[in-house]
């Protein structure tokens, strides 16, 4: 094999890619699996929901859905038919932070695809009658996907309550009258603002090279010149003083459940390793079946039929660390909730033990190290930090990082994020359910 152009990560890595920046600012991340002749290709933009303008929440998301609509070179809704018919799949995604795109193609038809998301990067076309076609569409999915399914609410509402003045605030799909405002002219303010080359991130995994790669990507992105793209400036969230409750009751309700939410630092405002610690303590309190939370309140006690937690500490500004518990039939809410605080308790008091922390730590490494086989994985991953701010540094000595995490840590970190100040409790019943006023 030849040398690799660009720059390796200089540490023992978790995927090992290579990283070069073509003349007009565009960075690529080059990770290698030769495993089957296939490559996923993904573009990453800098922008997502919380840098949507006032009044046009989930904005970037009705951008994404325009982006099959068209360019002079391809008609309307044939970008995914071309895709489908060289033997690939495509899709899309908006969240916080970032828009993303992506196709799983044939390596020998990488260069095709890589063309026409170049293409669609400067060169949308969007009439009026699309414009009003798939605001229509957007509206009918948040119908189906967010306002027809109480679970999707009370998420919906938790993180609306959660952030007081931040946009994180804001649903990804935006709110209903909001979506109904949006014009053809917003969407190309939006484009013309933030899609750029300089302001994105060419990620691709599988069976090439950077030396092989990168004609190609100079050929196609590389055409297109930079343009000035704004600094992402977001409102700071004030201090939290208060725990808040929300409560959602709903006659389609089936389940019951409950959720704790705490503001917590994510790894870019992170200088004091809270963010690994925080991941550990996720893991070893909420994820799978030998979690803490699974064996005390399902397990154990038997009060619930489902215990977890979750941190995502790949995010621009600060994030949440959540616990979530649904009652087992015979038992309430209320029950549950008592028990699933109990355990936040436990854990924020006395911390885990070293034995415990590094199983967790075992598991975790083992995890990462199967997911070198994944090109989804790999390239979500390198996609969400660097339009989060991280670098591939960050990203390459995550496993190093969290073999050093100690139980002392895992405490710190917990005593620190989980207090009543920055808590949010989210409750799902059914509209005749058991009566908490």
């Amino acid at each position: 094999m030849a040398p690799r152009q660009g720059t390796p990560a200089e540490t023992s890595g978790l995927f090992r890619p290579t990283t070069f920046t073509l003349d007009n600012g565009m960075e690529v991340v080059v990770v290698e699996n030769h495993r089957a002749p296939v490559v996923s290709h993904w573009v990453w933009y800098k922008v997502g929901t919380a840098d949507s303008p006032p009044g046009k929440s989930g904005l970037p998301h009705y951008l994404e859905h325009l982006m099959f609509r068209g360019t002079e070179r391809i008609p309307p809704g044939e970008f995914s038919k071309i895709v489908a018919r060289l033997g690939g799949t495509d899709n899309a995604m908006t969240s916080y932070d970032f828009t993303a795109y992506f196709q799983n193609i044939a390596r020998d038809r990488l260069a095709t695809v890589m063309e026409m998301e170049a293409d669609r990067m400067v060169n949308l076309r969007i009439t009026e009658d699309i414009a009003r076609t798939e605001r229509d569409v957007i509206i009918e999915e948040r119908r189906q996907r967010i306002d027809n399914e109480p679970a999707a609410l009370l998420s919906e509402r938790l993180a609306a309550v959660q952030y007081l003045n931040h946009p994180y605030r804001l649903p990804v799909i935006g709110w209903l009258h909001e979506i109904e405002s949006f014009t053809r002219d917003d969407a190309l303010a939006f484009y013309r603002r933030w899609y750029a080359p300089n302001n994105a991130v060419l990620v691709v995994v599988g069976d090439i090279t950077a030396d092989e790669l990168r004609p190609l990507a100079e050929a196609s992105y590389g055409a297109i010149a930079p343009r000035p793209v704004p600094e992402r400036r977001r409102v700071r969230e004030p201090e939290q003083q208060a725990t808040r409750t929300v409560e959602l009751r709903d006659s389609r309700v089936r389940q019951p459940s409950v959720t704790l939410s705490w503001l917590a630092p994510n790894y870019r405002s992170d200088d004091g390793g809270r963010a690994d610690a925080l991941e550990v303590a996720a893991e070893l309190f909420g994820s799978g079946t030998t979690s803490r939370l699974y064996r005390a309140l399902v397990v154990e006690q038997g009060v619930a039929a489902g215990a977890g937690a979750g941190y995502r500490g790949t995010s621009l500004d600060p994030t949440t660390f959540r616990a979530y518990a649904s009652p087992r039939p015979g038992k309430t809410l209320a029950e549950v909730e008592e028990a699933l605080f109990a355990e936040v308790a436990r854990l924020r008091d006395e911390g885990p033990s070293e034995e415990e922390v590094a199983r967790v730590r075992r598991r975790m490494l083992a995890e990462a190290t199967y997911a070198r086989d994944s090109l989804y994985l790999a390239a979500r991953v390198f996609g969400a930090a660097l339009t989060a701010g991280q670098t591939v540094e960050d990203v390459e000595s995550w496993p190093e990082r969290i073999a050093r995490v100690s139980a002392r840590a895992v405490h710190e970190a917990v005593r620190e994020v989980l207090r009543p100040e920055t808590l949010v409790i989210g409750r799902l019943l059914p509209q005749d359910g058991e009566d908490r006023s």
